[in-house]
């Protein structure tokens, strides 16, 4: 068990994945509205940057695991346009959300949601061409299982891509980071989400979650190949990228 699957929203006593849930379900009305404050909307140039490197390959078959309102997924649609998308999440209040802006974006015919754990997909084996988690691996409870289970649906030669965000380790930017994670980041959230909880989770998910190497090393014993990783804007965010 990894430090990220002991970090929960709320207390102890219940799953991981439920409280996360619960959590997202609360936040759901005002997470793009938080992502674009908190990150003064860097987390756009992000996701350009990770999809990026799928488009050399023109996956068709893409699972987005973790999936949220569906930022992700859409700009996947735009800038790969492969046939079909499958956002997967356990927050039905986020995928809701996600479901209105990809009707908006005439994109219901490509990308579609479905509740899914991710360390127990309902998919086949060999399903996917490429797999993407953008921002939801921290929350994983079980993060070997989930990572097994997309290696399993992936198929041979198949792609995978991570976005996680991460803590600076080099000076400034390492107490920099710290202090607005632990100072700004919760009272903004507060503030716009009104749960005290949800934003104090999120740094704390952020620092015990693996980064870096050792990260790259659990994506290889999870059974992918040829895994890198790239820090983004001084270490604030790092992208994985491996193949099966």
């Amino acid at each position: 068990m990894y430090d990220q699957e002991l970090i929960k929203p709320y207390d102890q006593d219940r799953h991981k994945s439920e409280q996360v849930e619960e959590m997202f379900d609360h936040i759901a009305h005002s997470y793009d509205q938080l992502n674009l404050t908190l990150s003064i909307g860097i987390d756009r140039l992000w996701r350009r940057k990770a999809i990026k490197k799928l488009q050399a390959y023109h996956p068709k078959h893409i699972l987005d695991v973790a999936t949220g309102t569906g930022d992700f997924a859409i700009l996947a649609s735009r800038l790969i346009k492969p046939q079909e998308i499958i956002g997967i999440d356990i927050s039905e209040g986020m995928m809701a959300v996600g479901r209105e802006k990809v009707k908006l974006a005439g994109l219901d015919a490509v990308i579609r949601f479905k509740r899914e754990d991710c360390t127990a997909l309902s998919f086949e084996a060999d399903s996917f061409d490429a797999i993407t988690v953008a921002f939801g691996v921290r929350n994983f409870d079980g993060l070997d299982k989930g990572l097994e289970e997309m290696h399993r649906v992936m198929k041979q030669g198949g792609q995978l891509v991570i976005l996680e965000l991460s803590s600076p380790t080099r000076f400034p930017m390492k107490q920099l980071y710290r202090f607005y994670s632990k100072t700004a980041m919760p009272l903004i959230g507060k503030l716009i989400s009104k749960d005290d909880s949800a934003y104090t989770y999120l740094p704390q998910s952020i620092e015990a979650c693996p980064q870096g190497e050792q990260m790259a090393e659990i994506i290889n014993r999870a059974g992918f190949n040829e895994v890198e990783y790239e820090p983004l804007t001084f270490g604030i965010c790092t992208l994985y990228t491996a193949t099966k």
